[in-house]
């Protein structure tokens, strides 16, 4: 019986240097070669290994991370979050970026932020005008500040001051309510956007003075501020930064301050209390968060950066000429913090009737 016969396959020659033929040369081998001899599983499960184990993820922070300050540069909330700022890139080795965002008292920049990815490159300095205030006063607003963010901590916690032109014939705040009941709707009070506690503590001012009064809102404490001195708007409840040169200079003329003890920086200057208004204690505080969902490592880790920045030395003496203290809390303790003091503004701004619609 015979077998088939096979044809053998042809010798490749090449021809070589000199015009003599010689062996073909080897093809080299590349992927398409390897994906036809090794089976498909095999190649999954190499391309498996190749991927970080579960808890071996790229390290944070592995690119730079943004800031956002709800307000224009040079106001209380822009300059608190610079001192942190610059702290944080270097402990942790990485850029961390300041963005200003300013509008609607603070509600344009936390909306941003809420609507971030949560991946721990999103921060945002917040503060009671646009956390604890802003949710009884507008009838819409673009994020829940309990629901969208992941508080990191608290951070500093300053009185405001209540400042006029020196042009103003009041030398203090009993004088100024006076003149305001003499000129019922003539003066105007400045702030740094609706729903700050600038805007609130003017509100207060007409409650406690028997006086109608014109609310002026700016997009930050600094153009306010240009306008009490231009004599365009009679007062401004300012945080400390802005205004305190101003006031050394004689720019501006200090009535009083909002918190329950005299300010280190303006010792001269008396309290609200003192100036013979009980019930008026108003104190600003601005504490860092991130979108909601960040992975609680990360949130530890932010904690515990900031924690530490806050009780640096030179750190604690620039909050203090700022006329601020550190007020730092744990994740668990600034959530509690933010509801209680919900509740609190909630119930002055509705005693003032102050809305925004």
């Amino acid at each position: 019986m015979k077998t088939a016969e096979t044809t053998p396959a042809p010798k490749v020659r090449t021809r070589a240097a000199g015009g003599r033929e010689g062996p073909a040369r080897p093809r080299p081998v590349d992927a398409a070669d390897i994906g036809a001899c090794v089976p498909p599983a095999l190649l999954l499960a190499v391309g498996l290994l190749a991927l970080p184990a579960p808890g071996q993820a790229q390290a944070w922070p592995a690119k730079p991370i943004r800031w956002i300050i709800p307000f224009p540069p040079g106001g209380g909330t822009d300059v608190m979050s610079r001192v942190l700022v610059q702290k944080l890139s270097e402990r942790l080795g990485q850029s961390v970026v300041a963005e200003n965002r300013p509008g609607s008292g603070g509600t344009i920049g936390l909306e941003a932020a809420a609507r971030a990815p949560a991946d721990g490159y999103h921060l945002v300095m917040g503060q009671a005008a646009n956390l604890a205030v802003a949710p009884a006063l507008y009838k819409k607003l673009g994020y829940d500040p309990v629901r969208d963010f992941s508080p990191i901590t608290n951070a500093v916690s300053a009185p405001s001051v209540l400042v006029v032109n020196p042009a103003l014939p009041v030398r203090s705040v009993k004088e100024l309510a006076a003149l305001a009941r003499k000129r019922p709707g003539e003066l105007t009070f400045g702030s740094p956007g609706n729903g700050t506690t600038g805007h609130l503590a003017g509100e207060q001012l007409k409650i406690a003075a028997g006086a109608r009064m014109t609310h002026v809102p700016y997009k930050g404490n600094v153009p306010a501020m240009t306008d009490v001195m231009g004599g365009q708007i009679t007062m401004l409840f300012s945080t400390l930064p802005p205004v305190l040169g101003q006031v050394r200079s004689g720019r501006l003329r200090a009535l009083a301050t909002t918190g329950a003890t005299r300010a280190s920086v303006m010792p001269e200057v008396p309290t609200m209390v003192e100036a013979g208004f009980p019930d008026f204690v108003l104190v600003n505080w601005w504490g860092v968060l991130a979108p909601a969902g960040v992975p609680r490592e990360i949130v530890a880790r932010l904690n515990a950066e900031l924690v530490k920045i806050l009780q640096l030395p030179d750190v604690r003496e620039r909050i203090a000429a700022e006329g601020g203290e550190p007020a730092p809390l744990t994740p668990e303790q600034f959530s509690r913090f933010i509801a209680s003091e919900i509740q609190r503004w909630g119930v002055l701004v509705r005693a003032s009737g102050a809305t925004v619609d």
